[in-house]
């Protein structure tokens, strides 16, 4: 996607996922990726990492996070 494309959404916009996994979930734009054409809603699209022990004494965690969605899967409100 070239750098210059125009999104159809902001940050700071309000928007309603329309496809996929979190369909009707609303949330907010809080970064727009433009070279690959995805946004990041908060609230939305939680994915886990599992994040090894690197020595005997720590302990291995799940971290847990937003991942971004492709534009054209949301739309305004």
């Amino acid at each position: 996607m070239p750098k210059n494309k125009n999104l159809h959404v902001g940050i700071g916009d309000t928007v309603k996922v329309i496809s996929g996994f979190n369909k009707n979930k609303i949330g907010e734009i809080t970064k727009i990726y433009r070279n690959t054409g995805k946004i990041l809603v908060k609230g939305v699209n939680f994915k886990f990492k599992h994040i090894k022990p690197n020595s005997e004494n720590d302990v291995g965690e799940i971290k847990q996070f937003e991942a971004p969605i492709h534009h054209s899967n949301v739309k305004l409100i």
